[in-house]
């Protein structure tokens, strides 16, 4: 396929540096390449070119117009490019697998369909795992995905609408397993009604979070399907109940205890009659041994290669004052090494919000590194949430330039003020909203594009400062919704 690069003269040594050999550039008339027309498309390509016998015409991403009529009269495809002329040459190697867009930019296209052809590979290699387990249709275990485990904390003391709203969340972020804790208070009458809730609002599979007895016998007669967690404090007690009622459960050492205390326990539940058996070395947070408690992991696993284990990432992430995000990532790919079958949390405290969709995709991210046998890395799923993976070229300071300086003066818009602020998370849905307040209206939406472009149609702003300031606002609201934080108008970010 023979492809044309049209760009104009700002980007023009960009262009030619990131395509190489694999297209033809074409230098139109334009100093942005954003501006680049039909009609001066049409000039350029009489002017330049002897004669035209492409297949393709990549334009700038950014480029607004319909160039229908110019695909007619040229014989030849007229697609969106990449927004920035640096990553075509991570667009171009792709033109001969897919068709490209005239509305969607090829970088957003691309992202999405080699996404998609991740998240595939991911489902197809979890169809073919082969496991010692499973709760229901879901695989534990074997070399199938690091499944994630949400915990509703104190599920057993929640109001009805909150735990059906709390585990309608859990299940959109992308939780595969739903569990429900008992607090230390709970009845086996709590315990009955958070399980009939729990069903009533999910088909994931539910595990009971709790050391009693009493309200674990209460869960098996629910039909739980996970039971956490048993040690030496109450296997004798409800272990053949469990074994009985064939339900899987975890194991894990007595408090204070470690190696050889998770090993007793393994062995007292099997003497009960238990084979479905999860073991759980117990993750120690960092500035606790935590390298220690890894140590116990990578020993456990060793020597029981076919046992599931429990990974508690939780511990860590809750108990760390950082962004979650990464520790999440790398603490995933530690399980991984270690035979992580459960990736435990409890997305509970405001910093470790978004903990479930990040373990979810840091469980695939490993799933498709492990089938590469590289890195986790350009694999079309990402954790890189802030920083960049490719920066975009930078522009360079001209010789003669106006510093920018504050307005001193601030004259109140005649159309009144806005109030911004934002509505995260309204049933369980993550983006959330960006509310605009203006005495005669109220404007919603997901982006500051959309707010701001209704605020203007509406003529709910008359002053260019004002506009502007709005523009600025709505931005970090929108930013905030993104990035799971709070905004306060007039605040710094």
């Amino acid at each position: 396929m023979k492809i044309l690069v049209a760009t104009g003269r700002l980007a023009e040594q960009t262009v030619r540096n990131a395509v190489g050999d694999l297209a033809d550039v074409l230098i139109v008339d334009t100093k942005v390449a954003a501006f680049i027309t039909p009609r001066k498309l049409f000039v350029a390509i009489t002017d330049q070119l002897g004669s035209f016998d492409h297949d393709l015409i990549f334009i700038p991403g950014l480029v607004s117009g319909n160039f229908a009529k110019a695909e007619d009269e040229l014989g030849c495809k007229i697609r969106l490019g990449p927004k920035h002329a640096y990553d075509l040459g991570f667009v171009l190697p792709f033109v001969e697998k897919m068709d490209f867009s005239t509305s969607v930019p090829a970088c957003e296209l691309l992202a999405d369909v080699r996404r998609e052809m991740a998240l595939e590979k991911v489902q197809e290699l979890e169809d073919a795992a082969v496991v010692p387990m499973t709760l229901g249709n879901l695989k534990i275990g074997g070399n199938s995905r690091m499944k994630v485990m949400a915990e509703v904390v104190d599920a057993t003391g929640l109001e009805p609408e909150a735990l059906a709203l709390r585990i309608r969340s859990f299940e959109k972020k992308g939780a595969d397993i739903i569990d429900l804790g008992a607090s230390l208070h709970a009845t086996p009458e709590d315990v009955k009604r958070a399980i009939g809730i729990a069903r009533d609002t999910t088909v994931l599979p539910l595990s009971i979070d709790t050391l009693d007895p009493i309200l674990i016998r209460e869960a098996l007669k629910c039909g739980i399907d996970l039971v956490l967690s048993l040690a030496s404090s109450n296997i004798g007690d409800i272990g053949p109940e469990i074994a009985a009622a064939g339900v899987p459960a975890v194991v894990i050492p007595d408090p204070g205890e470690g190696f050889e205390s998770l090993v007793s326990n393994m062995e007292l539940a099997r003497a009960s009659g238990l084979n479905n058996l999860i073991a759980d070395p117990v993750l120690d947070p960092i500035g606790h041994e935590i390298a220690g408690s890894l140590v116990r992991y990578m020993d456990f696993h060793k020597q029981n290669p076919d046992i599931p284990i429990f990974f508690g990432v939780g511990n860590v992430t809750e108990l760390i004052d950082a962004d979650s995000t990464g520790v999440n990532a790398t603490l995933c790919g530690i399980g991984a090494d270690l035979g992580a079958s459960i990736l435990f949390t409890p997305e509970y405290s405001n910093k470790t919000q978004g903990s479930i969709n990040e373990l979810k995709r840091a469980s695939q991210m490993m799933v498709l590194s492990k089938e590469r046998q590289s890195s986790p890395k350009d694999l079309g799923i990402d954790l890189i949430e802030i920083k960049e993976k490719r920066r975009r070229t930078d522009s360079v300071l001209p010789e003669n330039f106006i510093p920018a300086e504050k307005n001193k003066m601030w004259i109140l818009d005649p159309k009144g003020s806005i109030r911004i602020s934002i509505i995260p998370d309204i049933h369980g849905i993550k983006e959330g909203f960006i509310l605009a307040e203006h005495d005669i209206a109220s404007v919603v939406g997901k982006t500051a594009r959309e707010v701001m472009d209704t605020i203007i149609k509406m003529e709910l702003v008359s002053r260019m400062e004002h506009a502007a300031y709005l523009g600025q606002e709505l931005k970090k609201a929108e930013l905030a919704l993104r990035l799971g934080r709070s905004y306060s108008q007039d605040d710094e970010f």
